[in-house]
Formats: structure tokens, sequence, C-alpha cells
């Protein structure tokens, strides 16, 4: 039991929700620093932390399910758990339904506010139809982009439901934060889809490494990346948009230039004709760009005086 438990967590690449959930923390943060936020409360941070992982868990599985085939026939992928035969396809389709069940009962625990449970239907089935996208449009790193931007957005309006049906600008900062996480993750999701180029042309799987080629993809990337920092340098701004404004100061400020700093060491350990490096890329400098800005913001808005 605990074997099959261990594969699942493999499967679903669990470690790799420090991707996604340090700017859910970071947008909790701010919606409990912000005007008119009530302040920290224990139940937000097991919410976030329960729905984050329950809707991560099921998206990831489902993915592995639908992807299967297409990970059989790649050698790359071929060795995943379910072509490989490690895990049953029942099992598989259990868990992911045990994990849509924990993301439901998450959004519980924001009671009185019912948002999070109005909106959880819709979140979810947005997030599971990300498996089919590469089937039909090159816009599929987008549409990943735009899955884990929904963390911070869902993490404010569960602490700041109040708020947001009071004025609906006061996700301003949260559209901001999520913006920046879309342009991240679908440059960095381009960037690890080089790999597969040639096999997503053999298969006809729309990528844009297969559509523009790998320089091409590449180029993007970097573009992606560039309006992240864009994204990131206009959070503090948000009052100007009409949202609640944010106490960030110098220490913000240094996290989003290291940010920068990092994201260019990034793309200059890829190369066109050089993807060795693309996994140190994608799981060692992106693991410190989530974590690093949770804590720099976290201790900006927390600690410093302003």
């Amino acid at each position: 039991m605990f074997e099959q438990f261990r594969r699942l967590l493999e499967m679903i690449r669990f470690s790799h929700t420090i991707f996604a959930l340090p700017f859910a923390m970071l947008a909790a943060v701010m919606a409990w620093t912000a005007p008119g936020g009530h302040g920290f409360r224990w139940l937000d941070l097991l919410g976030v932390l329960v729905c984050m992982v329950g809707a991560r868990s099921a998206a990831m599985a489902f993915n592995r399910l639908v992807d299967r085939k297409l990970d059989a026939g790649n050698p790359r992928t071929a060795q995943r758990h379910l072509p490989a035969g490690l895990l049953s396809v029942a099992g598989v389709t259990l868990f992911t339904v045990a994990s849509t069940v924990l993301f439901y009962a998450g959004t519980l625990l924001f009671l009185p506010n019912l948002l999070p449970l109005l909106l959880a239907t819709p979140v979810l089935a947005f997030l599971l139809a990300y498996s089919y996208t590469k089937r039909f449009t090159a816009l599929a790193h987008f549409w990943l982009g735009a899955s884990l931007m929904l963390a911070p957005v869902s993490a404010w309006i569960a602490i700041r439901g109040e708020q947001v049906m009071a004025d609906p600008l006061d996700l301003t900062p949260a559209i901001l934060l999520g913006l920046a996480v879309l342009l991240w993750v679908a440059g960095f999701d381009i960037i690890y889809a080089c790999q597969d180029a040639d096999y997503d042309s053999q298969v006809k799987l729309h990528s844009v490494p297969a559509w523009l080629g790998t320089t091409g993809a590449l180029r993007l990337a970097a573009v992606c990346h560039a309006a992240m920092i864009a994204a990131l340098a206009a959070l503090p701004f948000s009052a100007y948009l009409g949202g609640p404004p944010l106490q960030f100061g110098w220490l913000y400020a240094l996290g989003a230039v290291s940010v920068a700093l990092l994201l260019a060491y990034e793309h200059w350990l890829v190369k066109p004709n050089d993807l060795t490096r693309v996994n140190i890329a994608f799981f060692q400098v992106n693991a410190v760009v989530s974590i690093g800005l949770f804590l720099v913001g976290t201790l900006d808005l927390l600690v410093l005086p302003h």
C-alpha cells in the first residue's frame, strides 16, 4: 500500500507543487495585509493548502490518464508509471476522484464565503481541460500557465470574497500576480517542451517548439519571461488600477530583480543546439524563483517597517 502511494506521488510529481503553491501563499499574505483584510487565520491557511494539493493532484493524475498512450510512444516518457505498468488505470482513476473530493472539501473551510465552493467546478474543469489542449492548439503552454494563474487568484477570492463581491477591482493585485505566474509558467513550459519537438511533430501534437522550431520557441519563452518581470514590477502599483494598495518596499523590489537575473540564467543554460541542461533550468531555477519570491514578498509585507 505504501509503495503504491509513493508511486502515485511520483507520478503526479508532488514535489512540483512548489511551483504554484508559493504564489498562492504570497497571494494569501497580500490578501490578509491589504486594506479591508481580516488578518491571518489558520483556517485560511489550511484551506489554501488543501485546495492546492487536491486540485493539482487531480489535474496531474487526470493528465497522466489522458496522455498514457502518447507517453508510451515517446521515448522520454515511456517509463512513466502508467505506460510502464507500475500503476493501474483503475488505481489512478480512484486517486483522481479522491483528489477531487479533497479539493471540494477544502473549499468548505472558507465558509461562510461561498465563492470557493461555487467556483470549484469551473476551476477544476479548466484545470482538467488542459490535458486535451496539445491535441488542437500550440497555445497549450499558455493554458497551463492560466491554470497555475488560478492559484493566486483563487486564494485571494477565498480570503477576500466579501471585498471582491463588493468591488471586483479588489482582485487587481491577484490578477497582476496571476499574470506573472501565467507568463512564467508558459515560458518555462515552452523551454521544457523543446525536448519533445520532433515527437510532437511526428504524432501531430501541437506545441510552440513543433510550430516555431527550437530557436523560435526559446525566443518566445524569453519574451514571456520579460513580460513576467513587467507584471511583477507593476504589482506594488496595483492601487493605480483600482485595487487595494500593497505595502511592498525595497525587499520585494530586490526580489523582482533577482527573479529577472535567475530567468536570464535559465535562458543562458538552454541553447537551441544543446538541451542537456533543460532539467536544471526547469526544476532548480524555477523552484528558487517561486520559493524565493514568496519569502521576500512575505518578509516585506509582514516584517519590514513601511
